[in-house]
């Protein structure tokens, strides 16, 4: 399989940044962007100036408004934001060419129906081998060349070894695996993970709050991941541990930065109301914690943050419930 152009679904910062990464590494790109406002700075000016202002772009990154343009490629990478990834793969179905691969590159669980990223793509484009690409990754300093590892998971080696010597370079570094379930359950929890550890700092707790937060959510990552036919080995790798690290530890992070707010008192209401970006932890709080009781796995910490963004509990609330809860053996 040879794949030298690609489309990008979304011109978000992370799509706007995977642009970036992908053209540098010798591929032909084509960024598709909902506001035409997006697409005329990337073509114009290059750049990103609503979501990744600053960042100057390589001049042969295309833009277009037309989603058929960017679907006409070798392979696609979908960077939409995931609640909205069954609308955008039903509409780019009739546009793939047959048994392109397309790449998930968005991390969270459906609502509603706890379904992953590839289990929606694999309903509805069907035909074509699907991946999934994640890891602790920032858009900014990846658009800006910064050294990064990312995982690629691919049930099939062949399809999995052309995305990643297509995507990757000595900067942009790509290990691969075939455990798509557990890079999947990796991206989408450490999210709502890192809104628990943005409240506690926002609280006013210390390092060692934040490093036990740390190492208990990824106790729950790693039940769940194993629970849902995901490896645990793969979420101590750069899709698991490695992003949690990441978006737990910096108010670079949408998520840590959210919680952060929310414990400082502001509500989640009024945090949302002044943001442009997503903080796909809002979302999937919920459809992780529906998940972890459809298959019987205790998640309190991401219970708790679910919690308190229905507002079924308050800040202190959560927290005293959390701290309340009988210790046990640690690799339990």
């Amino acid at each position: 399989m040879s794949i030298s152009h690609i489309g990008i679904i979304g011109a978000g910062a992370w799509g706007t940044a995977l642009a970036q990464a992908v053209r540098a590494a010798g591929s032909d790109i084509v960024l598709w962007a909902f506001e035409q406002e997006v697409t005329d700075g990337i073509n114009a000016g290059h750049e990103n100036a609503l979501y990744l202002p600053g960042v100057p772009l390589d001049p042969a990154i295309r833009a277009t408004s037309v989603l058929e343009e960017a679907a006409a490629a070798d392979a696609v990478l979908l960077v939409t934001p995931a609640q909205h990834l069954r609308r955008v793969t039903a509409e780019l179905a009739p546009a793939l060419p047959s048994g392109a691969p397309v790449v998930i590159c968005s991390k969270g669980i459906e609502q509603g129906t706890t379904a992953l990223m590839s289990e929606i793509a694999a309903e509805t484009l069907q035909g074509h081998p699907v991946a999934v690409l994640s890891g602790p990754t920032f858009a900014s300093e990846v658009a800006r060349g910064a050294p990064t590892g990312l995982t690629l998971a691919c049930r099939d080696e062949a399809v999995g070894k052309a995305l990643a010597l297509a995507l990757g370079s000595p900067h942009f570094r790509i290990y691969r695996t075939d455990d798509v379930n557990g890079a999947e359950i990796g991206g989408a929890v450490k999210n709502v993970l890192a809104i628990a550890c943005g409240v506690a700092h926002g609280r006013g707790f210390g390092d060692n709050t934040r490093a036990t937060l740390i190492t208990r959510g990824l106790a729950e990552m790693t039940r769940l991941g194993v629970a849902k036919g995901g490896r645990a080995e793969t979420l101590m790798g750069l899709a698991g541990l490695g992003d949690l690290t990441l978006t737990c530890t910096s108010t670079q992070s949408r998520n840590y930065s959210l919680g952060e707010a929310l414990g400082r008192g502001e509500t989640l209401e009024d945090i949302l109301n002044a943001r442009r970006t997503v903080a796909e932890g809002v979302f999937s709080a919920e459809a992780v914690t529906a998940l972890a009781a459809k298959i019987n796995v205790d998640m309190p910490i991401c219970a708790g943050v679910e919690a308190v963004l229905k507002g079924r509990a308050t800040v202190d609330e959560a927290i005293e419930a959390l701290l309340s809860r009988p210790s046990g053996r640690e690799a339990g």
